[in-house]
């Protein structure tokens, strides 16, 4: 079962605002990237490649964090924690999707990537199914 996102703080996931999503090294040690992130109504997601650092930590150890400050009020914030469920199934478009919400561009390759990428890559959804839910203590 899934902690939930309460409504209070739902607009963060729901607002083209960056996240910091970190995964776990192979020697333990945390990695933390900036990534773009959306919700399903039921996971926070993040598109990322099988073939990135963080695609390749989240193979390897599934347990991941999510954290998101309103740029607005920076005392404002949502942590995830849980685990990741990597989905390839619509991955492509699923990353147009958020690329046209983050950007003015109608689709991430070719505007943001060249085209060739993508035949590199191995684009995944990263579905959070989240255990821990941490709010900032003014605005819960």
């Amino acid at each position: 079962m899934n902690a939930q996102i309460p409504s209070s703080h739902l607009d963060l996931l729901t607002r083209p605002i960056h996240g910091v999503l970190t995964t776990m090294m192979p020697d333990g040690q945390p990695q933390s990237s900036l990534v773009w992130c959306d919700y399903d109504r039921e996971c926070a997601r993040v598109n990322t490649t099988l073939e990135r650092q963080k695609g390749r930590n989240l193979q390897n150890n599934p347990k991941v964090s999510l954290l998101i400050v309103d740029p607005a009020d920076t005392s404002r914030f949502i942590g995830i924690r849980g685990n990741a469920e990597l989905v390839q199934t619509d991955a492509i478009s699923h990353l147009d999707q958020i690329t046209r919400q983050y950007t003015t561009h109608p689709q991430y390759y070719g505007y943001i990537y060249p085209c060739e990428q993508q035949e590199r890559e191995t684009r995944v959804i990263c579905r959070i199914h989240a255990t821990k839910i941490t709010l900032d203590a003014i605005h819960k």
